[in-house]
């Protein structure tokens, strides 16, 4: 068996906390994984109300799966209190999809604890273990729970032999927690014979609720009860998940106010998790809108903890540094908050209008953790000092800024950002790709609306596609939309990409409702086109003629005539416009003076170097010509901002006054975080101008952004 100690540096005034059954619980522990590769690994996070998680350790590893697992990596992380009160175990799949990919998988993990910070651990490989079980080819998603009937605990996991369905078995933990005690036994019998998976076992008013994953026969999750811990299991033939999307990992824990249950799930196509609560186990409540968390879990459990054990973890995990990252106040673009470490300094970007006299950045503190000052400060004087303090660590003061900047433009990662000022309501509105999923994944389109371009209101999903669209439900993507009168009445015409076709959506007011056409505009790459997506609509109206024209492509540039119902269009008319080999996707037509302007993206969206060109024509269909200097906007290393593309353009109504809306890598984390810098992007506006030939000059992009506009009417 081995000794294993938690990664991170060991503090000699470490206690280790006694907890005791009749304890009161004040915070949570949540333990997850993060993914596949450098993902496979056990993280902690905690939260002083079930809701509001924040990680620890900087959500790196908070124990070594070399030194724990026979494969090199973990997954599926259960976490549970003895019945003592004092001491933990934790299990988990043995898996490492870096190097064995999907399998097979034959062990499991389990560990145990005294004190939350120093583990043993011990994998056991089924196959070799049994020899009934010696064909198992998945070992996967290990749980434990307390027996009061045996006074044993009961570890339960899925396995399948061959190409059979994964079942739910379960074997009793010998008194070390070290190994089984005995051969496995088939826990649940799926009326269907179907498979399950990821078990979650709840036991409330003297019946035992497993939550299990219905793998191969639907993505969901559905609840069998029984008043048996080990047997009896009756089948609630009803999906509990909040969602149409594929869920799995339920993770069902009980709120230490007494007011009810959450129940968590990984939208694991998503690259998300889900929240919902009951008081029943049988009826939930989506409650999404009230978690928060700054990382983002796979798979993973919460368990209720004391003040004392939460002091512990922050002791041993916890930096001043994560503190000051922890501001919740909402006037903050807490995605944006910059820190300093070596010089002990902190940037607080905030809303417009925020009142920076008495201002108060509303610190997330968990048991152990001080700071002070605690009370609003007047930030418009200059810095103001905090002082943090964890209890064994030595004070840390920061240098704390608070500032308005108007940059990004609307909180929150989106990306792709269509700009439009619509008459009917004179405002702005921007339509942007929902931002933040793991691969692109996300599955909706909002809107935001300004009287002034600096002043955004979230006005909330316009179209979801698993709800709206019925021939596309996944990568929501890029749309644009343009204002047309139709019959006297103004109409929207919306248009966007799913499942990397485009599809169209109509209205009657910027906000929708909108109502997809049924079925896509374009499914297939244009004649003579041997690669690239149908993605990145731009919709265009000749001012010149009234016509007007759809573009799109990514790897090439189409252009087609909209026939006059907007939703269809015109046979024979697309022609290929691609400028030159650097053109990658995301253009964008607009006309000023004579002159139509083509505006595109560079480089790939994960690219630092993801930057805007433009080309000028004298008709909708070109040919363009590319000046010496064709860029647009590029990146400013110096300023921290990387990744600038996938714009769209906006003319003050009535002035020859233009600018650039854009998205760009998430500042300031964005350059760290690899490819997955190209999926968490934010939106930004700066000025653009022309010189006295028309030609765009660069844009230097900014965190200032720009100052109210406003149109004369």
């Amino acid at each position: 068996m081995k000794k294993i100690v938690l990664l991170g540096v060991l503090f000699s005034f470490y206690t280790a906390v006694i907890a005791q059954p009749q304890q009161k619980f004040s915070a949570y522990l949540f333990t997850y994984f993060t993914g596949n590769k450098s993902g496979e690994a056990i993280r902690f996070a905690l939260s002083n109300d079930g809701y509001h998680f924040r990680a620890l350790n900087n959500n790196h590893p908070v124990l070594n799966s070399a030194y724990i697992s026979v494969t090199g990596g973990v997954r599926d992380p259960h976490i549970m209190r003895a019945a003592d009160g004092k001491t933990f175990y934790m299990v988990a799949t043995d898996m490492n999809t870096e190097k064995y990919g999907w399998g097979p998988d034959y062990s499991m993990v389990l560990l145990k604890s005294t004190d939350l910070v120093h583990w043993s651990s011990k994998s056991i490989d089924i196959t070799k273990t049994y020899e009934k079980f010696a064909r198992v080819n998945r070992v996967w998603a290990p749980q434990t729970i307390y027996d009061p009937e045996t006074q044993k605990y009961m570890i339960y996991w899925s396995m399948r032999f061959g190409n059979e369905a994964d079942k739910i078995y379960y074997a009793y933990a010998n008194k070390d927690f070290t190994g089984l005690e005995a051969e496995p036994k088939q826990l649940f019998f799926k009326p269907d014979g179907g498979a399950c998976i990821d078990g979650d076992i709840v036991y409330k008013d003297k019946k035992y609720y497993l939550f299990f994953k219905t793998e191969g026969s639907g993505a969901g999750i559905k609840i069998a009860v029984s008043d048996k811990l080990t047997s009896g299991y009756v089948l609630r033939d009803k999906y509990v998940q909040q969602t149409k999307d594929p869920v799995e990992g339920a993770g069902t824990f009980k709120l230490n106010n007494g007011t009810g249950y959450i129940l968590m799930y990984d939208m694991y196509t998503q690259g998300k998790y889900q929240f919902t609560r009951t008081t029943d186990l049988e009826n939930f409540k989506l409650i999404d809108d009230e978690v928060s968390m700054n990382f983002h879990p796979r798979h993973g459990t919460v368990m209720p903890i004391t003040a004392k054990e939460a002091a512990a973890l922050t002791a041993k995990w916890e930096t001043a540094e994560d503190v000051m990252l922890s501001a919740v106040n909402k006037q903050i673009k807490t995605i944006n908050i910059v820190v300093d470490s070596a010089n002990y300094k902190v940037h607080l970007p905030v809303k417009p209008g925020t009142d920076l006299k008495s201002f108060d950045p509303q610190f997330t503190l968990f048991p152990g953790v001080t700071i002070s000052p605690s009370k609003p400060q007047d930030f418009t004087k200059g810095p103001v000092k905090y002082s943090v303090t964890i209890t064994g660590k030595k004070v840390q003061v920061f240098e704390v800024t608070a500032q308005e900047l108007h940059n990004t433009a609307i909180a929150g990662y989106y990306a792709d950002p269509e700009i439009l000022y619509a008459e009917k309501t004179g405002k702005f509105y921007i339509y942007p790709t929902s931002d933040g999923f793991d691969g692109w994944s996300g599955t909706y389109f909002k809107a935001f609306s300004s009287d002034d371009m600096v002043n955004w209101k979230d006005e909330g999903k316009i179209l979801d596609l698993p709800k709206d669209v019925s021939w596309a439900k996944k990568n929501a993507w890029a749309p644009c939309i343009i204002e047309k009168k139709v019959g006297g009445e103004y109409k929207y015409f919306y248009y966007f990409a799913a499942a990397q076709k485009i599809g169209v959506a109509v209205a009657n007011d910027p906000t929708g409702p909108f109502t997809d056409s049924g079925k896509p505009l374009l499914a297939q790459l244009p004649e003579g086109v041997k690669g690239g997506q149908q993605i990145d609509a731009d919709v265009f109206s000749d001012p010149q003629t009234g016509k007007n024209y759809l573009y799109w492509g990514n790897g090439y540039m189409a252009v087609a005539e909209l026939n006059d119902d907007m939703v269809s269009l015109k046979q024979g008319t697309t022609k290929i416009l691609t400028p030159y080999s650097h053109y990658n996707e995301g253009t964008y037509v607009f006309y000023r003076k004579g002159t139509y302007y083509f505006m595109w993206s560079e480089n790939d969206t994960r690219s630092p170097d993801y930057s805007v060109h433009y080309g000028t024509a004298k008709s909708p269909y070109g040919p363009i010509e590319i000046p010496e200097n064709n860029i647009v906007i590029t990146k400013d290393a110096a300023k921290g901002i990387y990744g600038t593309g996938h714009n769209s353009v906006i003319q003050i109504p009535g002035t020859d006054e233009w600018y650039i809306v854009y998205h760009r890598f998430n500042y300031p984390k964005g350059i760290t975080m690899g490819d997955a810098a190209g999926y968490n992007r934010e939106v930004c506006i700066d000025k653009m101008e022309f010189d006295d030939k028309g030609m765009i000059k660069q844009v230097t992009p900014t965190h200032e952004g720009i100052q109210p506009v406003h149109v004369k009417k």
